[in-house]
């Protein structure tokens, strides 16, 4: 049962400061710019996980829950390379899913060994219910950006993932 919840609350987080140009950059990002991205990913994700805590729901599950909304049923093996998962992981957080009504795994008629997975109307209200958290912690994460360099930022990220192979990069368990 999810709580209800009165929104992102960026207390417990640091603010970063609106007026950037006198920071020098981290080490990591002189040299090795992409490394950084994995920092901010963590960071990022500790984010998300303490916003999403008083609901009950990690990312992970609202990654998964959003990519069967955007994409209606999926087999699972697909839904593993979309969100570039390991197979054991994917099936922790499906069973997790499953067990609060937000999706359903099925067999598929045509393939009886494969599943198909479905996002639940349970698993899209809790998308919406959420979706305020989450925009909280994007919004505390890029304050002090314009928009333009939202946008920028946006294009980049954009354009490194669909360089890096995107959608198309085979699963693989990596320990970063």
């Amino acid at each position: 049962m999810l709580c209800l919840h009165q929104g992102f609350v960026p207390a417990n987080f640091r603010r970063v400061p609106q007026d950037t140009t006198a920071s020098a950059s981290p080490g990591i990002a002189r040299q090795w710019p992409t490394l950084l991205m994995i920092k901010l990913g963590r960071i990022t994700a500790h984010r998300f996980t303490q916003a999403l805590e008083p609901y009950g729901i990690r990312p992970r599950h609202v990654a998964a829950l959003v990519e069967l909304r955007d994409r209606g049923e999926l087999p699972q093996q697909l839904l593993c390379g979309q969100l570039h998962l390991d197979p054991t992981n994917l099936v922790a957080i499906l069973n997790e899913l499953e067990e609060r009504g937000y999706a359903t795994r099925r067999r598929d008629p045509d393939d009886r060994r494969r599943h198909l997975v479905e996002v639940s109307q349970k698993g899209l209200a809790v998308i919406d219910e959420v979706s305020q958290v989450m925009d909280g912690v994007e919004t505390d994460l890029l304050d002090g950006l314009e928009p333009g360099e939202r946008e920028q930022l946006e294009g980049l990220l954009t354009s490194i993932w669909e360089r890096s192979g995107g959608y198309d990069v085979p699963v693989q368990t990596v320990d970063a």
